[in-house]
């Protein structure tokens, strides 16, 4: 297998330049068959969101794919409803929860909107922790 291509990130990170997304993919089961899949013919970066609704069935697909999980890169979404100091430190232990992981690749802000400030600071707070690597 060849291996994919990467794009190396402001903090020196290399994320895989193909990716497998998963928006629009229903939380009916049909997530976790086609993230097993995607991760069985080779995809190693997989991204979701809180608002797609389908991080659960994510994290069990990376969990039952048996690849380990330093070879995956996983890239989650803040959605707004969440943005704010409290309410984002929340939401990045919720999604880490929902996806069986000790720590997300990738984090985004989904749309700058409200208290990004405060999202902000609980995204750098949960990098220092060890919960985000990039931000």
């Amino acid at each position: 297998m060849t291996k994919t291509p990467t794009i190396t990130l402001n903090d020196g990170r290399a994320i895989p330049a193909i990716g497998f997304g998963t928006f629009q993919i229903p939380d009916d089961g049909s997530t976790y068959q086609a993230v097993k899949e995607a991760l069985a013919i080779g995809y190693r970066h997989i991204d979701t969101a809180v608002a797609y609704f389908n991080e659960d069935e994510v994290g069990q697909a990376i969990k039952d794919s048996g690849i380990p999980r330093d070879q995956i890169w996983v890239t989650s979404k803040l959605w707004l409803q969440d943005y704010g100091f409290d309410a984002a430190s929340c939401a990045i232990d919720r999604s880490l929860t929902k996806l069986r992981l000790d720590y997300i690749d990738l984090y985004l802000i989904h749309q700058p909107y409200g208290d990004v400030p405060g999202a902000w600071q609980a995204m750098e707070a949960a990098q220092k922790a060890g919960k985000l690597k990039s931000i």
